[in-house]
């Protein structure tokens, strides 16, 4: 879901506004002062974004929104490499712990210069534990950052500084090999200070008039369960670089509505960050050739709340894992050309190429055992009485495999088992109060990097959905970070990960591949191992 970004990642979607056609295959609806067509894009998300404001942000279908709004100091290219954004000049002192950052000639949509003083409000804001932003974590790379977070220091203390209007200087608490990536980040946007001090709640509103970014595109529009417009931003300092001059989102909540609508030339993309092809459509889209298919640094799950009187039991969360038929689940319900999860951390990450299987799938002796093991430790007497709630936000894909699941549970263990699911904005609220027993879960990675993932159970709040947390574990990722040689670092978050997954705090399903159909009218369209995908760099084929 999470990248919650809890990462989170939407595999099927759902509701629709029919017969809006906003200029898909191909024919212009609208013209510039000049009288030339406008280069305009469809897509579709499958519900309304959670945030718009970046430093709330965690999920994908907030992110692709704010990260087309706004620029950090750094920006993905099409490969995911990071590349100067707002920052013109990047100076790395000699032990990799501060970064000095000149900024280039760039503007706010309201034509206000772009300073490092909104870079260090944002900053700050995040931080600021009022704030509640949830991934205030990724700016502890900071020096200043986790105390003043944690209520045990003060925004003077946060070591992100304006030195004038076009200098920024961060100093970090190590060196951090991916922080260039972090940068390009939602959470390490600006937002026009100006208009942050004058109207708090202009940035949480996508509808109030000072709603500004600084990124390729403005937020034209928005319509709840209707549409996004997108207008290229003429303020832009890249902005001839920019093909597009509209981007349409539909809001479009089913899948198979939203397959129809491509199929019909409305929408010109199906797929990740945006949607999901329809599973139905999979076999039929491989034949042709038209689906595309790629590794991504994503992990789909089922997350347990370890505070629930049943799931608090280690042994009956190893059971619920080692019940599920992963391998069947992808070759009958998902058929993406998955990974089958042995592990929190995806294959696609560095040092982490092959399987480390914690676990095994579809072991009906080892589940039967550790669940009469946890049976025991409960005082019940019987599988009957173990009953748990299966939830999941709403979408046709996500019931289908959630149904599977179910299944595998009844069948291997003989438990009580319900499915539950919500819309997207309430379940994200469910997961991150606790208030679930089981759920489903993704995270793609947020900066290509092992830590990522495992950085997410840290500590207890943010993007952790379990209320799982370890000293030892803590203790281990501490070194991690001031590790410098290479293959050391490595086997200290392999560690981490096994002392992570041997407590079964979540259950591992697959990782993820992005999949994906557009059409022949769009160019640079594809998404990166992150899952990320510049609308900046897309192109249309008139």
């Amino acid at each position: 879901m999470n990248k919650l970004r809890t990462l989170m990642l939407l595999l099927g979607l759902v509701l629709v506004l029919a017969a809006c056609d906003f200029g898909g295959g191909g024919s212009d609806s609208s013209s510039n002062e000049d009288g030339e067509a406008l280069k305009e894009l469809n897509v579709s998300i499958n519900q309304d974004p959670p945030a718009f404001h970046p430093a709330l942000a965690t999920d994908t279908t907030s992110g692709v929104i704010v990260a087309s709004v706004f620029e950090g100091l750094t920006r993905l290219d099409s490969d995911g490499t990071p590349v100067e954004g707002m920052a013109e000049k990047i100076d790395v002192s000699e032990d990799g712990k501060t970064y000095t950052y000149t900024l280039r000639d760039g503007k706010w949509a309201n034509g206000d210069p772009v300073t490092a003083h909104d870079f260090e409000f944002a900053w700050k804001w995040a931080l600021n534990p009022e704030n509640a932003a949830d991934y205030a974590y990724q700016l502890y790379y900071i020096q200043g950052a986790e105390e003043y977070n944690t209520g045990e220091g003060s925004a003077d203390d946060v070591k992100v500084t304006a030195l004038d209007d076009k200098t920024l200087e961060v100093e970090l608490v190590n060196p951090t090999p991916f922080f260039d990536e972090l940068t390009a980040f939602y959470t390490y946007y600006p937002v026009n200070s100006k208009v942050a001090e004058e109207d708090p709640d202009a940035y949480k509103n996508p509808n109030n008039e000072n709603y500004i970014g600084n990124g390729p595109f403005n937020l034209d529009k928005f319509a709840s369960s209707s549409e996004i417009v997108l207008k290229k931003n003429d303020e832009y300092w890249d902005k001839d670089n920019v093909d597009v001059d509209v981007v349409n989102v539909r809001i479009i909540e089913s899948e198979a509505t939203a397959l129809k609508e491509f199929e019909a030339g409305n929408l010109d993309y199906l797929g990740a960050p945006f949607n999901s092809v329809d599973l139905n459509a999979l076999d039929r889209f491989k034949e042709s050739g038209d689906l595309s298919v790629s590794d991504m640094a994503g992990t789909y799950m089922i997350t347990f709340n370890t505070e629930d009187d049943i799931l608090k039991n280690k042994n009956i969360r190893e059971a619920l894992t080692t019940a599920i038929d992963r391998q069947g689940l992808i070759d009958n319900v998902t058929k993406g050309e998955q990974e089958p999860a042995s592990g929190l951390v995806p294959l696609t990450m560095k040092g982490f190429e092959d399987h480390r299987d914690y676990f095994k799938s579809n072991d009906a002796e080892a589940a039967k055992e550790a669940l009469e093991k946890g049976l025991e430790e409960l005082g019940l007497n019987s599988p009957s009485e173990v009953k748990i709630t299966l939830s999941y936000n709403t979408s046709e894909a996500h019931a289908a495999i959630m149904q599977f699941v179910q299944q595998n549970w009844i069948d291997t263990l003989g438990i009580d088992v319900t499915l539950d699911n919500s819309e997207w904005q309430v379940y994200l609220e469910e997961l991150k109060s606790l208030d679930y027993q089981a759920g489903r879960y993704g995270w793609v990675g947020d900066f290509n990097d092992p830590y990522n993932f495992l950085e997410l159970y840290k500590r207890k709040g943010g993007n952790n959905t379990t209320g799982w947390e370890s000293k030892e574990y803590q203790d281990i990722l501490d070194k991690a970070t001031v590790e410098t040689d290479e293959a050391t670092r490595t086997q200290l978050l392999k560690d981490a990960e096994e002392l992570f997954m041997k407590d079964f705090p979540v259950s591992p399903i697959y990782f993820y591949t992005n999949i994906a159909v557009k059409s022949d009218r769009v160019s640079n369209m594809d998404p990166d191992p992150l899952s990320n995908l510049q609308l900046k760099y897309v192109k249309v084929n008139e």
